[in-house]
């Protein structure tokens, strides 16, 4: 009986975890969304109450006009800036995978009493603030930063680059905070990979590249994905690396939102921008899901 109610537990806390910390500020943000503007506090009016009943809230939902989701339909900014914001962090994520590959390919490789030394230098960054190591490269892209400083030295270039207050700036911001999240999935997928695999491929006549390809590659699939997952995700909704790293012309939507909610007060029009890019957000994680459930069940 004891170990009954011992295994219900287990299962009820993530969903008690997702009702009070999903769930609640979901609806929440979804009623502030379906709000009016108003110049109050808080600066909205509620087009309906949880405390109304189920019938009253269903006559009400029934008469919504969803003003504020079409009013962003309708502005070309908030269209930007979510294209923007996707671009961002799609590039970025691909600039991620195309660093973050190899170092992870060489740490799976790389002797097994230097693996955990490997590892803990990706994992190292993490125990710094996020905020300092943003901060950090101000000082190195600035005119008169290390990196100009360096390459004028080096003779590279005749006058300082303009790389701060850029989209250059913001990708190598990214690239920098979320290589870890790249690294470590697709490093413990090659980790367990077998190696006999690819020695096998090369006994029947695959080169050294073509067996990279055809087993290696194949098998890091789900560590690909769920790194650029783990990239993606974080950086289309970013604020702090456009904010100190990027320009003004730097259009990203998390900034967006930021001012909405803090500058304009317009809390009904910002939690509509939230609600659309959790919406944007959700669908490659179901993507992904899906696609790991149907390997899943393929491989069995």
């Amino acid at each position: 009986m004891l170990r009954a109610v011992t295994n219900r537990l287990v299962i009820l806390i993530p969903y008690f975890w997702l009702l009070f910390f999903f769930l609640l500020p979901f609806l929440i943000v979804l009623r502030i969304a379906l709000s009016d503007l108003e110049y109050g506090q808080p600066p909205y009016a509620p087009q309906f109450s949880f405390s109304d009943g189920w019938e009253v809230i269903s006559e009400k939902l029934s008469r919504l006009d969803f003003e504020n989701f079409a009013f962003l339909a309708g502005d070309k900014l908030y269209i930007n800036s979510y294209l923007s914001s996707l671009y961002i962090a799609f590039v970025s994520t691909i600039l991620t995978l195309l660093i973050g590959f190899p170092l992870a390919y060489g740490m799976a490789r790389a002797p097994e009493n230097l693996r955990p030394i490997l590892l803990m230098m990706v994992i190292l960054p993490f125990w710094t603030s996020f905020l300092i190591r943003v901060y950090a490269w101000i000082g190195i892209l600035k005119r008169e930063g290390l990196l100009n400083q360096f390459l004028l030295w080096l003779g590279v270039i005749d006058a300082p680059l303009e790389i701060l207050s850029t989209n250059k700036a913001v990708f190598i911001g990214i690239v920098y905070s979320y290589l870890p999240f790249m690294v470590l999935p697709i490093y413990s997928t090659l980790e367990k990979m077998d190696e006999s695999l690819v020695e096998a491929a090369r006994d029947l006549g695959c080169t050294r590249i073509a067996a990279f390809w055809k087993v290696t590659a194949r098998l890091a699939v789900p560590g690909v994905l769920a790194g650029c997952l783990l990239v993606f995700i974080p950086a289309v909704g970013e604020f702090v690396i456009p904010d100190l790293l990027g320009g003004s012309g730097t259009l990203m939507i998390g900034k967006t939102l930021w001012i909405e909610f803090f500058n304009n007060s317009d809390w009904t029009v910002a939690s509509a921008i939230a609600m659309i890019l959790l919406i944007v957000l959700v669908v490659p994680i179901v993507w992904f899901q899906n696609a790991q459930a149907r390997a899943t069940e393929a491989g069995r």
